[in-house]
């Protein structure tokens, strides 16, 4: 893990993002798994409800993230990416892709072959399961 905060590092002083890391972890997460509750998305993301609630609060308000009440329990909220929120985080990922890539830009095609193996071995060993409901 010391190679993954070190490149978040990087990349945080290299593009000048302001925007917390916490964002586009949660837009990521709910790409990847769907529209959440909030207590399953804080434990997706292992942080607290409350903590996640005011930063869904906070993407909501920048239109990154929209809020509606589960269908089946009026107490509970899902949380979905925007189409605003798709975009901010595809144009990070090309920014940070950017940023990032003349740091890789002299790898032969062994070296790549190994990041790729990997961040398969890293991605299958770390696979999150499903947060039950």
């Amino acid at each position: 893990m010391v190679g993954a905060h070190a490149l978040a590092r990087v990349a945080s002083l290299e593009t000048r993002n302001e925007a917390p890391a916490a964002q586009w972890r949660t837009i990521s997460l709910l790409r990847e798994h769907g529209p959440q509750r909030i207590g399953d998305l804080a434990s997706l993301s292992r942080v607290t409800q409350p903590g996640m609630t005011r930063l869904v609060a906070q993407m909501a308000d920048a239109g990154l993230l929209e809020r509606q009440t589960a269908s089946d329990d009026s107490r509970a909220t899902v949380v979905s990416v925007t189409p605003a929120g798709r975009a901010a985080f595809d144009e990070w990922m090309r920014v940070l892709g950017a940023a990032l890539a003349p740091r890789f830009a002299n790898l032969d095609d062994e070296d790549w072959a190994t990041i790729r193996r990997a961040a398969d071995i890293v991605a299958e060993r770390t696979r999150v399961a499903e947060v039950a409901r």
